[in-house]
């Protein structure tokens, strides 16, 4: 298996866990007073943030990528919905 490859799905996960934290830990947090919801989905997120950066500098490495195109990878991350289209257009320059 690439390094691609495992990249890609952690880059699914992460943006998964991305949209959990801010779309019903935080609300829970704020309107349910449930903390707990913040404290677990925010490590959960953080490990699959760190795993998708370093995974990132391996497939970088791997697919011979412009330095450019590394950091908008890594800038997609930032932004929720992001790691999807980035999956996908990872997916669409694979099967060419």
């Amino acid at each position: 298996m690439s390094s691609l490859s495992i990249f890609r799905k952690v880059a699914v996960l992460e943006g998964i866990s991305y949209l959990l934290l801010l779309f019903v830990a935080m609300p829970l947090k704020y309107f349910a007073d449930m903390p707990l919801a913040v404290k677990y989905t925010g490590w959960a997120h953080g490990l699959l943030f760190v795993l998708y950066a370093a995974l990132l500098v391996l497939a970088w490495q791997e697919q011979k990528w412009k330095f450019g195109k590394a950091v908008l990878i890594f800038l997609a991350s930032l932004l929720p919905f992001m790691p999807f289209v980035v999956d996908r257009k990872l997916k669409d320059e694979r099967a060419l």
